[in-house]
């Protein structure tokens, strides 16, 4: 019979957050085996690690998927329409901002920095999931605002596309401020300051 590698000596919901990280902290590529087997720990072989997971990229989608699931959820509020327009696109800001900023796991946003790590045809269909949520957010911005065109919040000759395209940018650079070293208490206020935008257009 064929040796499947020992058995696993770690708990693998434990495990896949780890590996989360290291891949929200460096990109897929720049992540090696051998950093995944010390960050999950327990000196697991490589037979183990490849009966637990299938591959590197096998265990990059599950992490994906994760991160996709739990901290991605921040801008959910964009696709909540019992949330006023203004009031969802401000919502999403501040929580992606507070979670950029938080302990316990990278800084940024891991949707946001994956658009960096993919830079071959390869790791661009490996990073697919990413590149639909970045799309998914992007709409949901816009759809906030033309919802608050059409009920008025917002005057006709406000332009929904570019609008959106300013809000999206700066949700995306937040990323590079996080890394940086930026604070949430910083972000927080320049989100009230580009909000100003919003008033300004007010119909």
């Amino acid at each position: 019979m064929a040796q499947m590698g020992r058995p696993r000596s770690f708990d693998r919901d434990t495990a896949v957050e780890e590996a989360l990280h290291l891949f929200w902290e460096q990109g897929y590529e720049s992540t090696s085996l051998s950093q995944l087997k010390d960050a999950i720990g327990g000196g697991i072989s490589a037979p183990s690690f490849y009966a637990a997971f299938g591959s590197k990229e096998a265990l990059f989608k599950e992490c994906m998927e994760r991160y996709l699931a739990t901290y991605a959820k921040v801008t959910q509020c964009l696709w909540d329409t019992s949330l006023g327009p203004r009031q969802a696109v401000e919502l999403a800001l501040r929580r992606s901002a507070k979670m950029q900023c938080e302990r316990g796991h990278p800084k940024g946003c891991m949707v946001a920095l994956g658009v960096m790590s993919a830079p071959s045809p390869e790791l661009s269909a490996i990073s697919a999931p990413l590149t639909r949520s970045r799309a998914r957010t992007r709409a949901g911005i816009r759809a906030c605002v033309e919802r608050a065109i059409v009920s008025g919040e917002l005057g006709p000759d406000a332009d929904a596309a570019a609008m959106a395209c300013v809000f999206d940018s700066f949700l995306f650079g937040l990323s590079t401020l996080a890394r940086d070293g930026v604070t949430f208490k910083a972000m927080d206020t320049a989100i009230t300051q580009l909000m100003c935008l919003w008033s300004a257009r007010a119909g």
